[in-house]
């Protein structure tokens, strides 16, 4: 994160003793990315963060993936695919590489297992639904529209209010406002579509009473991505307080300021994260183009060193029309094939003044491959949408 916060009671001066009203010793974490040369926070624990009792093997969700060979463009129709309602354990692999994991679950209303992924940071868009996140840092409300980013190894389970779609973009590494917005000291800049006071985190600590507390850990081996289930002797929920630049918060497309020009805008003035070797845009309502002659769809791109996934979320995608492609589609347009606008969205679109369309894509600079749940709601006519015929 790029700024400061301080929630609950910390002690006057960092690494030094900080007791409670009884006399007994507060326990002190230093939670912090990149082997403490990056943003970190101090948390103030009443039990000790370190005691587990167990430790088992967690079999994840699948998470096999299949190359998309022969090269083709995809369509995967979220909506079709059933899920069971654990916002944690019951998400399925849409699409992925060893950079990023898009996974796609419909939640009830039962909160999750507690959880912690340790792979990266977590960048959950909430399609529809609202609730709370609880994290050891305190609890994060969420809904419709939201990112919730929850920091790498942050202990947190989802408690949804109402049944909640979610699309999960899971990292290797951290997300993070792009670097092009920021000033050399973390500041978002004037010229940056959000500011600090878009980003909303915990406002005050979560305490939670418990022995033999179960948290799901999602890590890393030489074998690859796997699971474990820890016991924590007490519940990992008693913060008391901390301070510091790393915690999770959310922030909503509604407070993104779109950013539009005379002729069409490339996807980078869309930019709202960066992660590890990808990047997360938005589209939102807007006007769009002003020159006399202005074509408001995009024009036809080889995006040659990336591949392109966009989720349609609501309104009405311009560029789209007439390709089968409609709410809750994920579109997958891959590195050596040329992908553009439906040829009669064209013409349809000359004189346009604003578009009312709401998506989120993520650019990838590896390959993508799909998982099963990608596999399993796929349209196979989609490719030969362009040229209306296939050989």
């Amino acid at each position: 994160m790029a700024y400061y916060r301080s929630v609950g009671d910390v002690p006057r001066t960092r690494h030094t003793q900080h007791r409670d009203a009884e006399g007994r010793l507060r326990f002190e974490e230093l939670m912090g990315e990149e082997g403490f040369s990056s943003d970190s926070s101090l948390l103030h624990h009443r039990g000790v963060p370190s005691a587990i009792v167990a430790s088992e093997v967690w079999a994840l969700p699948d998470q096999a993936r299949t190359p998309n060979h022969p090269l083709a463009p995809r369509h995967l129709r979220l909506h079709e695919l059933e899920t069971g309602p654990d916002a944690v354990t019951d998400r399925r692999l849409v699409l992925g590489n060893a950079d990023v994991r898009i996974s796609y679950v419909v939640t009830g209303t039962d909160p999750s297992a507690h959880y912690r992924d340790a792979v990266g940071d977590e960048c959950v868009f909430v399609e529809a639904g609202s609730g709370v996140v609880e994290t050891v840092f305190g609890v994060v409300p969420y809904r419709t529209g939201d990112y919730v980013v929850l920091p790498r190894a942050t202990t947190h389970r989802w408690v949804p209010a109402e049944p909640s779609r979610l699309y999960c973009i899971e990292a290797s590494g951290h997300v993070a406002p792009p670097r092009r917005y920021l000033s050399r000291y973390g500041q978002l800049l004037e010229h940056a579509p959000y500011c600090e006071r878009d980003l909303h985190g915990p406002s005050e600590p979560l305490l939670v009473e418990g022995r033999d507390v179960e948290v799901l850990v999602k890590h890393r081996t030489s074998a690859g991505v796997v699971g474990t289930r820890l016991v924590h002797d007490t519940h990992p929920f008693d913060v008391v307080g901390w301070d510091g630049c790393l915690y999770p918060y959310t922030f909503n497309i509604e407070d993104f300021m779109p950013i539009t020009g005379k002729v069409h805008q490339p996807p980078p003035v869309h930019q709202v994260f960066e992660g590890p070797r990808f990047v997360v845009c938005n589209f939102l309502p807007r006007k769009v183009d002003y020159h006399p002659l202005a074509v408001p769809v995009p024009y036809y791109h080889s995006n040659v060193d990336s591949d392109e996934v966009m989720f349609y979320v609501a309104g009405d995608y311009e560029a789209r029309k007439g390709s089968g492609i409609g709410l809750g589609s994920v579109s997958l347009h891959p590195g050596g094939h040329a992908h553009g606008p439906q040829p009669a969205a064209i013409e349809a679109s000359l004189g346009a003044e604003r578009f009312e369309e709401s998506a989120v894509m993520v650019d990838t600079f590896a390959p993508l491959e799909l998982g099963e749940g990608g596999t399993a709601c796929e349209d196979p006519a989609y490719a030969w949408s362009w040229a209306g015929r296939r050989r």
